[in-house]
């Protein structure tokens, strides 16, 4: 059975006492709770050690938000992915958009991230998703497609079986636009679909498929209400545990 995750990501946001402070008001905030999701924070690396220890990591994953295509050697200022896992973090945020459109990754260097990424032991959350010319000209499956096969189609289904994929409508992400819940469970079956055609319905159906574009408190619970819809990849509304807190709770 596939799990429900609300993953936050904090990007480059807060500095490590800020951060420190915000990751213990949500672990005290879900203290005692019932909830019906995985709860995931992606924090910044020079937090990463220091969160982990300092929350129930039982009750709220730890993740970097990047990892490097190399093992180990001569790369100034990358962070290993057997780095990753010494901190104490359980997953890792790939592929996303602003590291494809800002820092130039692609297909081939999210491949190898993603292997060694699964190697060392981490859950890759990984980030697909168009952009608004690509979404206006209804390229947006076409484009959606090649980003899953180029990056993650090379893997076993028994490797496929561990990552989480998260869709984002690049367009949709810190505008205040949000795609609307059809289109949202229009792309997530589609990629339910393009993963099934691959590695067949069962392997299809455990995948865990995050929306991730301006999703808040208010429309989270239209949102994971979809068939296809398995929780959010979560922004702005991470930074602050009383806007983070509605949208573990739509579940």
């Amino acid at each position: 059975m596939r799990k429900n995750i609300v993953a936050g990501n904090w990007k480059m946001n807060t500095t490590l006492n800020e951060g420190l402070e915000l990751a213990k008001e949500l672990d005290a905030a879900l203290k005692g709770k019932a909830i019906n999701c995985d709860v995931v924070i992606g924090v910044p690396a020079t937090h990463l050690a220091s969160i982990a220890a300092a929350i129930d990591t039982t009750k709220i994953g730890v993740a970097a938000e990047n990892c490097a295509d190399k093992v180990s050697g001569a790369y100034t200022g990358e962070i290993s992915a057997a780095m990753v896992v010494s901190t104490g973090a359980k997953y890792v945020i790939l592929g996303h958009s602003e590291r494809r459109a800002y820092y130039g990754e692609t297909e081939t260097t999210l491949k190898e991230k993603t292997l060694l990424a699964l190697a060392n032991g981490l859950t890759p959350i990984f980030c697909i998703g168009e952009v608004l010319e690509e979404r206006e000209s209804g390229k947006h499956f076409d484009v959606v497609k090649a980003q899953i096969e180029g990056s993650v189609f090379n893997l076993s289904a028994e490797e496929f079986g561990k990552i989480v994929l998260a869709y984002e409508p690049v367009w949709a992400i810190g505008t205040g636009k949000t795609a609307s819940a059809a289109q949202a469970q229009e792309i997530h079956a589609f990629i339910r679909q393009t993963v099934a055609a691959k590695y067949g319905a069962t392997v299809a159906d455990d995948c865990s498929i995050l929306y991730g574009g301006s999703c808040n408190g208010a429309n989270a619970k239209e949102l994971f209400a979809n068939p296809d819809v398995d929780g959010g990849l979560i922004g702005g509304a991470a930074l602050a545990v009383d806007k983070f807190m509605p949208i573990i709770e739509a579940f």
